[in-house]
């Protein structure tokens, strides 16, 4: 639910995509480096390499962050948010481009019913799409989930040790706020310091989405079953929807909310241990 809230608050603060990257960023690192030196103080010192890894991490998140409120504000925080989801599919893709791991069946499954989702989302069919510019708005938010693939495929060769999931969280989350610096000065969108009410709602998103909402994620991923985790994950972008529905008036066509099902659908497909599930079901007692 933290990070449900993200599009919301930045919705509601308007600045710029690089305002809002670097300022969410800045207000999340205290509270990740506060668990991060605590960790340090505990475990020792993370290995270099972890350290570097998580620097280059951090540019990938940056990507992610920045073509994600430029998609926000092309297709609207719910489209958004379903659309960088899409990065479940994506990872598996890259790594059997990249590292040559064949994805599983579930995965290549999905991919024509999330494919479809996307056409839909685009508001290529049907009338009445909503947002500023809903074609634009799907290619970025294919680019953000992108993006975050390469985030968490590179911050997960960093380090496998499960004690210390913030260290690298916080030099990614530094890293990122380096980057959105100097993109958003090179595009020439990065506002000075924010007014309130502005700044309130950039503090609200760095606490809860960027630090707290991802830390806990972190924490929680390893100790719960996949099957759990698919669920709850996949409540995140549904819960977006709907709160954008009635915080911000958002209101997708049939279409694309066609599309968002498919969408959503077919990541619970990619995601989901259905076969496994069924073998459970299939061993209780009748």
């Amino acid at each position: 639910m933290c990070i449900a809230f993200s599009g919301i608050f930045y919705r509601y603060a308007e600045v710029t995509p690089s305002t809002a990257t670097v300022f969410r960023c800045l207000y999340g690192l205290p509270i990740l480096a506060l668990v991060g030196w605590y960790e340090h103080r505990r475990f020792g010192a993370l290995p270099s390499r972890a350290v570097w890894l998580a620097v280059v991490a951090g540019v990938f998140f940056a990507g992610d962050l920045l073509s994600w409120h430029h998609a926000v504000d092309a297709v609207g925080a719910g489209l958004a948010t379903v659309l960088g989801n899409l990065q479940v599919l994506v990872v598996g893709l890259v790594a059997w481009l990249v590292f040559r791991e064949r994805p599983p069946r579930p995965v290549l499954l999905a991919l024509p019913v999330v494919l479809a989702g996307v056409v839909l989302i685009s508001g290529v069919i049907g009338a009445g799409a909503y947002g500023e510019d809903p074609p634009l708005g799907v290619s970025l938010g294919i680019f953000t989930a992108i993006s975050y693939a390469g985030y968490l495929l590179v911050i997960r060769r960093g380090s496998n040790d499960l004690r210390r999931p913030a260290g690298p969280v916080a030099i990614s989350t530094a890293s990122t706020a380096v980057v959105a610096i100097v993109v958003g000065a090179f595009l020439g969108e990065l506002d000075p310091i924010p007014a309130w009410p502005s700044h309130f709602w950039l503090v609200l998103v760095g606490i809860t989405s960027q630090s707290i909402g991802y830390l806990v994620i972190s924490i929680s991923l390893p100790r719960l079953p996949a099957a759990l985790t698919s669920i709850i994950l996949l409540a995140q972008p549904v819960a977006t929807v709907a709160l954008a529905r009635v915080l911000l008036d958002e209101q997708p066509s049939i279409a694309q909310l066609l599309g968002v099902t498919l969408v959503v659908g077919g990541i619970a497909i990619a995601t989901l241990p259905v076969g496994r599930l069924r073998d459970r079901m299939r061993a209780v007692p009748a």
